[in-house]
């Protein structure tokens, strides 16, 4: 494949934290009077940007969120995190193994740089992301499922698009590696793999990653 750089998404393919970060999220929107189950949660905003919520908000209701609701939203996730956050099983040992195999790779999330170290850190995969090797959508100007977010890290890292394979859980993720022109593969564990119809494979374990990116597995 060709494959220079591995790039990861973070939330629901490092670290565990779509179901605490969508649970809190629909509580807040209801508590705002924007009425949000866990699922329309997932539906609707796994994977995107934090400002994707503003605009959907305000494309729905006619209303603006409040001013304060990325600071609030993230101080409940954050709090959540430092209690509840796992890694996703079987990353570390797919992390090794990339490291082992010589294959550079790197995380870009649509997350804060906030959320991501305290993401890292909680879980015990920080070691394997030094600085150069994470990239927020505080970065660019857009967010998923725009491409400008890998891009932004193929660019820093020296690679061109289509030499990455981008792993991602969300459908704005796989639109967003697709319209960067790179080759991209669904981890399936909470989306329907339907969703991510884009994506050139899905799996739903850690370990079907490694021969997926053709290292061969345990």
């Amino acid at each position: 494949m060709g494959c220079e750089l591995v790039v990861f998404d973070n939330d629901g393919v490092l670290v565990d934290s779509e179901p605490i970060s969508n649970r809190i999220l629909a509580e807040y929107l209801s508590e705002l009077g924007h009425p949000t189950s866990y699922e329309e949660s997932i539906e609707r905003y796994m994977g995107s940007a934090v400002h994707s919520i503003h605009d959907s908000v305000r494309e729905r209701s006619g209303r603006e969120l409040p001013t304060d609701f990325d600071e609030v939203f993230h101080g409940r996730v954050f709090e959540a995190f430092r209690e509840e956050l796992e890694p996703v099983d079987g990353v570390a040992e797919v992390l090794l193994a990339l490291r082992e195999a010589g294959v550079e790779y790197c995380l870009a999330s649509s997350g804060s740089h906030e959320r991501i170290r305290v993401a890292l850190r909680k879980t015990g995969l920080e070691k394997f992301f030094p600085e150069g090797a994470l990239f927020s959508a505080d970065d660019v100007g857009r967010g998923k499922p725009a491409p400008d977010l890998f891009l932004h890290a193929a660019a820093v890292r020296g690679v061109q698009a289509e030499e990455c394979v981008v792993v991602e859980d969300s459908p704005a993720g796989v639109q967003a590696a697709r319209s960067a022109g790179m080759d991209v593969l669904g981890f399936c564990a909470m989306t329907p793999r339907e969703r991510l119809g884009g994506a050139r494979a899905c799996f739903s374990e850690m370990a079907e990653l490694p021969g997926l990116l053709g290292l061969g597995s345990e």
